[in-house]
């Protein structure tokens, strides 16, 4: 009996699909501080939630509250003020307050004028990809912008817990820089930001709503996901469990790679996001750099295919470097995006030149 075996076609078409699947990167409060170690253009620091209340200089607004935490982190101290704001009036002022400095205090940051992680990162991936945050910082929008001067086959963005510099038109269903005109004429609103409660209700707010649902679709059909500096904090779980459901059972994820970027131990990392980690199929890294982002910019799906599934020896040394400038990431990156342009719509292969 004659077997049927797969025709050349077969075999490009499988290529291309795995090679247009998308790649995901979540991002957390580690992926800004990696992206303005030294300070912003002006020299300020993104805080860590620890000491966050005295670097704000936000004791005042908790003097005549008496706390039961000993802790000195916003997530607890927060937490703590929601818990008990509808019985305590002076615990829900406490709670607003400190909501309005945060906001001004995250609209306050730039980028330097020299490229950032965030820079690499968003020319580093294509329309395909998406890119999630936490964060509620304008970093990662400003690098977007900067982006847009190259190409506009640039990843999506989704805003998990709203952003400062995101605003959205509730009847038109727009999202964009807050304050821009929408189409009805009317500049976009401020979204909502999320603060640190257990029980974050993902579904109420319309703009936070439609970031989820991006990352969601996006994940059930991911070929690789980084996940960034993101420590999957306590107050977090219902997250995590919306994650865990997009990726679906580890079980069927055996061709799909997870690389996570961290500064912590790499054991506690790596079991920290044990359910979404297929046996060996994760890679740890210290700095974006060595992620394959940073070595096969505009090619990570392809890359990762042509090396785990073709047997194919990468080339280290062709990717992103620390110290380049704009002319630098441009040249890199000029050829693959005029690759792109040239086969979009079709269903030629990308040029990889990293093999």
């Amino acid at each position: 009996m004659e077997e049927d075996y797969p025709t050349a076609k077969d075999l490009h078409d499988y290529e291309y699909y795995m090679k247009s699947r998308p790649h995901v990167v979540i991002l957390g409060a580690g992926a800004s501080c990696a992206t303005i170690p030294n300070g912003d253009k002006y020299g300020r620091k993104i805080s860590a939630m620890n000491g966050f209340i005295e670097k704000l200089g936000l004791k005042d607004i908790l003097e005549k509250i008496t706390l039961h935490t000993s802790s000195n982190n916003l997530e607890d101290i927060y937490m703590e003020l929601d818990e008990r704001s509808k019985a305590e009036p002076n615990c829900m002022d406490a709670k607003q307050k400190l909501e309005e400095v945060i906001r001004d205090y995250m609209l306050d940051f730039k980028l330097p004028d020299s490229p950032t992680v965030y820079d690499y990162l968003i020319m580093g991936l294509t329309s395909k990809d998406l890119i999630a945050t936490f964060n509620w910082d304008p970093l990662l929008v400003q690098a977007y912008a900067r982006a847009m001067a190259y190409t506009t086959n640039l990843p999506q963005l989704a805003f998990l817990h709203g952003n400062v510099a995101v605003g959205y038109c509730v009847e038109d269903n727009v999202m964009g820089n807050v304050g821009m005109p929408c189409r009805c004429g009317e500049p976009l609103a401020p979204t909502k930001l999320l603060f640190p409660i257990k029980n974050k209700d993902y579904s109420s707010d319309t703009a936070i709503s439609k970031s989820w649902k991006s990352l969601n679709n996006a994940l059930e059909v991911a070929y690789m996901v980084t996940i960034f500096g993101y420590s999957a904090p306590k107050s977090d779980v219902e997250a995590i469990a919306m994650l865990k459901k997009a990726w679906g059972a580890v079980k069927d994820r055996n061709l799909e790679e997870i690389e996570i970027v961290d500064l912590r131990d790499e054991d506690g990392v790596i079991q920290s996001w044990d359910d979404f980690i297929h046996t060996h199929h994760y890679s740890y890294h210290s700095n974006f750099f060595t992620t394959t982002i940073g070595r096969c910019p505009r090619r990570s799906c392809e890359a990762t295919f042509d090396r785990l599934m073709m047997n194919h020896w990468l080339k280290p040394d062709k990717g992103f470097k620390p110290d380049m400038d704009f002319s630098d990431i441009d040249k890199l990156t000029c050829e693959l995006i005029i690759d792109e342009e040239n086969k979009k719509g079709t269903k030629k292969l990308l040029l990889d030149p990293y093999v």
